[in-house]
């Protein structure tokens, strides 16, 4: 079997990591471990490879649960220069006294787009450095002749993402040599499974379908709110720098910082039950299949006229399209009429939210705050009804920096009808 060839489908019969782990090896052709979310893998990884005090190139377009996850490990966060059309690493940005001073580097691989993995690969190898890749987004892009995932020391995926599971994570390693390490590590780390989230789990899609069903959205978050499970108002959660920085002093640790890695996923470290699993591996099975839907979404979306360049994107089977507008919040309130909710955004970038007390800025942040600002994430699963909204409601094309002019000055009329859905 090739890499990053789907595996059968041998996660349907009782299903235990092990048949997860297999899954995902037969996609990636490396060692997988699973893991109870990507934030989760992410700093088992992190704490293995990298000593307390080590700095660790990242982007700023990126989620600020993962930024903490660099801190609660006990590293610097050091925010990258990136390509402003798809949020990659802008790897002839960084500058020489920067590479000189990191001891990893972390790609985000944005709404599955790849960051440039064969010459990040090749940048750690000379200076003798890891590479992670975190996955959650691009559990089926491929760079290079190999899968995402398949050119770091470790790499992450989320199982909450194109799989739908709202659960569940996996840790791929390199060296199958280490799985055995690895596998401790998380033994220690793990909060033990409880019989009321496992509840709460089985329920709860049931309750957002039925809450789409009936339009009750306001009701939903009401008691979304009520029942202590919302964390944030704003697109970033709050800071809190002065309990941020009194955390510090407590790593390497996920406790200290647990108010923050907790965020939108409250049993990111519990370990998974039998319902959990369940649900998972009837996740993966489908996967082929949402794979495909999302690559033809993408197609569709890339032909519209807010979308940039194709070659940005390539043929990838997006979680999300980023869509260029002027206004992104009309363009939101647009969608969100329609039943579409825009979500995964990144804005401002963590160098602005979190200050150089807490990381060291970009060399070069415009790029990154124009793609935070502008970039409009669009569910490539509901692509013709967005981009139907956003033709009707007039949303306009804005300038890339760089860009001489604009590729049209609005949607063009009847433009849709020759797209792909």
């Amino acid at each position: 079997m090739a890499i990053g060839e789907a595996g059968p489908g041998s996660v349907r019969h009782g299903v235990q990591p092990k048949r997860l782990e297999e899954a995902m090896r037969a996609r990636l052709g490396r060692e997988c471990v699973y893991v109870p979310s990507c934030r989760f893998g992410l700093y088992v990884a992190l704490r293995h490879w990298c000593p307390p005090g080590g700095r660790v190139l990242m982007s700023p377009v990126n989620d600020d649960v993962i930024f903490f996850v660099v801190l609660a490990a006990g590293l610097r966060p050091v925010q990258a220069p990136l390509n402003p059309l798809d949020a990659s690493i802008d790897i002839d940005a960084v500058p020489d006294e920067v590479w000189g001073s990191v001891s990893a580097v972390l790609t985000t691989n944005l709404y599955g787009n790849p960051d440039p993995a064969p010459r990040l690969r090749q940048k750690c190898d000379a200076l003798g450095i890891p590479l992670f890749e975190d996955g959650a987004h691009a559990i089926g892009s491929r760079v290079g002749d190999r899968p995402v995932g398949a050119w770091g020391e470790a790499s992450v995926f989320s199982l909450s993402k194109h799989v739908g599971a709202k659960a569940g994570g996996m840790l791929s390693l390199a060296d199958p040599g280490l799985r055995e390490a690895v596998e401790k590590t998380c033994a220690g780390l793990l909060a033990p499974r409880r019989a009321r989230a496992e509840l709460a789990y089985l329920v709860r899609p049931y309750a957002e379908a039925a809450v789409r069903g009936l339009r009750l959205r306001r009701a939903a978050w009401a008691a979304i709110r009520l029942l202590g499970l919302a964390d944030r108002e704003e697109i970033r959660m709050p800071l809190r720098p002065d309990e941020l920085a009194l955390a510090a002093r407590h790593t390497p640790g996920l406790d200290a910082h647990h108010p923050w890695l907790r965020v939108d996923m409250h049993d990111y470290r519990l370990e998974g039950g039998r319902l959990r699993l369940r649900r998972i591996g009837r996740g993966l099975d489908r996967l082929d299949d949402v794979l495909d839907a999302c690559r033809a979404g993408t197609d569709l979306l890339l032909s519209t006229p807010w979308a940039k360049p194709r070659d940005a994107y390539g043929t990838q089977p997006l979680f999300r399209v980023p869509l260029f507008v002027a206004d992104r919040d009309a363009a939101v309130a647009a969608l969100a009429r329609e039943g579409i909710v825009v979500g995964y955004l990144y804005d401002p970038p963590l160098d602005d939210y979190a200050g150089a007390e807490f990381t060291d800025p970009s060399p070069a942040p415009e790029a990154a705050r124009w793609f935070a600002r502008h970039a409009l994430p669009v569910d490539p699963l509901r692509a013709r009804t967005a981009a139907e909204v956003l033709e009707r409601s007039g949303a306009r094309p804005v300038r890339a920096p760089g860009e001489e002019e604009l590729p049209g000055s609005g949607p063009t009329p009847g433009g849709l009808g020759q797209s792909r859905d």
